[in-house]
């Protein structure tokens, strides 16, 4: 969550079940643990005699070169996440979390999942020795990038946390003691917060991509709503926040 999950609930299910109503057809869904080799065990995935085990995918980066990535459908951000009250209430853009006072900078503990550009963004301004450093992929399922906001940044383990902009936006709407603030982060050089995301179809299924693109098209008022429902901080095409 927020994207999928097996019960249907994420934004991604939604948005297929959107789709698959306006084609006449039933959603399949298909449950595949995102790490290597992701597309290959699904989007290009099939046994003999057998179907693929998967005709899109609902999220991909709008670059994406191991599918035929679609017009994107949404563009979000990496979101400064922290508690109010807690003494960060005056930080309202990245530059501002940069231009605290060292006193009340160097005490901060920063939340972040490695490799990612939060970590590359702490580095470049002299924080590296804030960042609290969480793994991007963990074995245990159980284990949700989600956990960053809704245990240890509301249990107060760590002041902020510095994730991409749809976990940011959902896990603290879904935290209601302490309240917490999103706080869209803009690019700079150096360092790319913002992306597009399209969805992933095969290579070579040119009807099925442009069948895509045109729901796309067509459904964008419902498919920004269902977004919006799940507290993802969206952006437009130069980064800035869509109100």
């Amino acid at each position: 969550m927020p994207f999928a999950n097996t019960k249907g609930e994420g934004f991604e299910n939604r948005i297929a079940e959107l789709f698959a109503k306006q084609l006449g057809l039933p959603v399949q869904p298909y449950a595949f643990p995102q790490r290597m080799n992701f597309i290959r065990n699904t989007l290009r995935y099939r046994l003999p005699g057998e179907d693929f085990r998967c005709d899109i995918v609902m999220s991909v980066p709008a670059e994406f070169d191991q599918a035929s990535p679609t017009r994107p459908y949404y563009r979000s951000t990496y979101a400064l996440v922290y508690a109010k009250g807690k003494g960060l209430d005056d930080v309202k853009s990245g530059a501002d979390l940069i231009a605290l006072p060292p006193g009340r900078r160097n005490k901060l503990a920063i939340g972040i999942h490695d490799k990612s550009p939060a970590s590359l963004w702490l580095v470049k301004h002299g924080m590296e020795a804030q960042a609290k450093p969480y793994r991007m992929m963990s074995p245990d399922p159980d284990d949700y990038p989600g956990a960053i906001i809704d245990k240890d940044l509301a249990q107060g383990k760590i002041d902020a946390a510095i994730v991409w902009g749809p976990i940011a936006g959902y896990y603290a709407k879904r935290v209601t003691s302490p309240q917490l603030t999103v706080v869209p982060l803009h690019s700079e050089p150096d360092v790319k917060f913002d992306y597009a995301i399209a969805m992933g179809v095969r290579f070579g299924e040119r009807e099925w991509k442009e069948t895509i693109e045109k729901l796309i098209a067509d459904n964008q008022p419902a498919i920004t709503a269902i977004l919006r429902d799940y507290g993802v901080p969206l952006v437009d095409d130069a980064g800035q926040p869509i109100r």
